[in-house]
Order: C-alpha cells, then sequence, then structure tokens
C-alpha cells in the first residue's frame, strides 16, 4: 500500500511541479478510485502532500534567484486563497455533517471536480482567442484569491488547475510564469490550512507511515519537476497540462460513478 501512496504522491508532484497545479488535483481523485481511506482522510494526506511539494518549488526557484513569482499580484491572491481555504474546510464540514454519508461527500467533490476540470480544458484549448486582463487591483486580487480557495479546500485538492485559468485570464500570465505563481499561492494557502486543522483539532485518522511516505514522494516528485520544467518550453508545459485535464475528468467521471452506486 505505501507503494501505491508513494508512486501516486511522487507522479501527481512531478506533473504539478511542472504545470503549477500542485498535484492535489491528482492525488485527491486518484486515491479515491482505490477507495483505500475515508474522503477526509485522503483530503488531508493530499494537503500534505501538496505543501511539501510546494514548499520545495517555491524556496527552491527563490534561493535560485530565478523565481517569476509577481510578489505583487501572488501575495493578495495568496492571501484571498489562504482566508477562502478555511472558508472551503467550514463548508466540507457542514456538508459531511448534513449527509451523514462519506460516499455522498465524495460524489459532490467528484462531480465539482469533473465540472470545473472540463471548464479548464475548454479555456486552456482556446485561450489563445480569448482576450485577457491585466488586473493589479489588490482588492480585486484578494477577493479572486478567495474564491480560488474555497474550491481547493472544499475539494481537497490544494490548489489545482483552476488557479491557472484565473492566471492566464485575469493577469496575462504566460504558462511557466502561471505555473510558479500558482505554486505560491498554493504553498501560502495549505500552509494556512494545516494549520487551522491542528489548531481545530479536526484531523482526520491516518496512517503515519502513509504521511511520510506521500510527503517524501511529494518532495521527490517536486525535485524532479523543477527541473523538467526548466528544460522544456511553454508549449510542452501547456500540452501536458490538457492531457492531465483529460486524464483527471476521466476518474473523476469513475468517481462520481463509483460513490453513488455504492
Amino acid at each position: 500500500m505505501e507503494a501505491l501512496y508513494f508512486m501516486v504522491s511522487f507522479i501527481a508532484s512531478v506533473a504539478g511541479a511542472i504545470c503549477g497545479i500542485g498535484g492535489g488535483v491528482i492525488i485527491k481523485p486518484v486515491l479515491d478510485c482505490f477507495h483505500i481511506a475515508s474522503v477526509s482522510t485522503i483530503s488531508f494526506l493530499s494537503s500534505c502532500t501538496v505543501l511539501s511539494m510546494s514548499f520545495y518549488s517555491v524556496g527552491r526557484s527563490f534561493i535560485a534567484r530565478d523565481s517569476k513569482v509577481d510578489a505583487a499580484i501572488g501575495t493578495p491572491l495568496a492571501v484571498g486563497a489562504a482566508s477562502g481555504g478555511l472558508l472551503g474546510k467550514y463548508l466540507f464540514g457542514c456538508m459531511k455533517a448534513l449527509s451523514h454519508n462519506a460516499e455522498t461527500v465524495g460524489a459532490a467533490q467528484s462531480i465539482c471536480l469533473a465540472i470545473i476540470t472540463l471548464g479548464t480544458l475548454i479555456y486552456t484549448i482556446y485561450k489563445d482567442r480569448i482576450p485577457t486582463m491585466r488586473l493589479n487591483n489588490k482588492t480585486a486580487c484578494v477577493v479572486i484569491g478567495l474564491f480560488l480557495g474555497v474550491m481547493s479546500s472544499f475539494l481537497g485538492i490544494g490548489g489545482g488547475p483552476i488557479n491557472l485559468v484565473v492566471l492566464f485570464f485575469f493577469f496575462s500570465m504566460d504558462t511557466k510564469t502561471a505555473a510558479q505563481n500558482s505554486l505560491y499561492i498554493i504553498l501560502v494557502s495549505q500552509i494556512f490550512s494545516i494549520i487551522f486543522t491542528l489548531m481545530t483539532h479536526t484531523v482526520p485518522d491516518f496512517d503515519p507511515l502513509s504521511l511520510t511516505v506521500m510527503v517524501f514522494g511529494g518532495i521527490a516528485g517536486g525535485v524532479l519537476g523543477r527541473i523538467l520544467n526548466k528544460r522544456i518550453n511553454n508549449k510542452t508545459v501547456n500540452n501536458l497540462f490538457l492531457a492531465l485535464m483529460g486524464i483527471i475528468i476521466f476518474i473523476s467521471g469513475y468517481n462520481i460513478y463509483r460513490f453513488l452506486t455504492i
């Protein structure tokens, strides 16, 4: 089982570090497929893995002084995402309490993820034909970040493809610049999310060995992903992103069927 945890977290983190999607958007639905832990536990393990990968990737970029993070935009987005993440956790807790059925919550998450990912895929395919904006208003950035945080936290993916769409459309960033800014947003929001979980004593039951293996896989994936990102161009990153979106939609569709038929 630990081998599965490692491979999923490693591969997801490689892709996440290259594309800026964090990896949680892959880890969460894939582990849901295997039904090896509760929805809450998988979300927590995914968040910890994404935190470890983004911490390495963002930290290494700053140390190497090759970071493309625009602090004037990324920081208010990250602050909003951190706040939205707390709201998303609250909404997830409310749904879990009201449903009394973990499978219903899992189905709701999978449906939302499939819809968001499909929208992201369509936008990315046609983005060259869509006029973009160049927002620099900090209040607007916080509000947009709030929305990103709510969706990411509620879905348990720690970040995800919607970050890139927002950075493409509202801030006219190219693929690689958007990827680094997305990881920065994910890092800040995940730090606050984990702190909130610890302070509110809402950490779900989990196997410490599984967590250790996934965190190690996340860091290792971040190392390889950063190396690969520097060696490939924007077009290749974009194509990889599109392929991942297709895979996530397929997996989410399967999870919807599985959760609703259990």
